[in-house]
């Protein structure tokens, strides 16, 4: 099966009702494009959970950061994942423990492998998307 993503209508009503993005990736690097969509997204009205194991503990937007995924609390939307292509299905593993509702992988992301893995958990999966901009469109 080849990564097919939902339709840019589907991917804005995703956006829409999607309140929590957790981000796996984002960096405590201002500089860094995970770090300066992330701060987008949360000043778009996102609330945005920081995932990054080297930061664990540290405040990045604001919100301190968990080391994985399973560390958070509560319901997330959107897996965001900045981390790359050779890690998706390792993170795919991780995101459908939690159950997220979406799994996104970054612009110049993609993984068939992932993106089977979750279509088998039933989770909606977008790849090779920027979230930032998919949500300027949409709007």
């Amino acid at each position: 099966m080849t990564v097919e993503n939902p339709s840019r209508t589907e991917i804005g009503e995703i956006l829409k009702r999607s309140k929590r993005i957790a981000v796996v990736g984002l960096s405590t690097n201002p500089e860094r494009t995970s770090y300066m969509v992330s701060e987008a997204m949360q000043n778009a009205g996102f609330e945005i959970i920081p995932v990054n194991p080297a930061a664990v503990g540290e405040e990045i937007l604001g919100v301190k950061a968990v080391g994985s995924l399973k560390d958070i609390d509560g319901h997330v939307d959107i897996v965001n994942v900045f981390r790359r292509s050779e890690h998706l299905l390792e993170v795919a593993k991780e995101a459908v423990d939690i159950k997220p509702d979406v799994y996104w992988a970054q612009l110049g992301l993609q993984s068939e492998e992932a993106f089977n893995y979750l279509q088998e958990h039933g989770v909606t999966t977008i790849m090779d998307r920027c979230i930032k901009v998919e949500h300027a469109l949409t709007k």
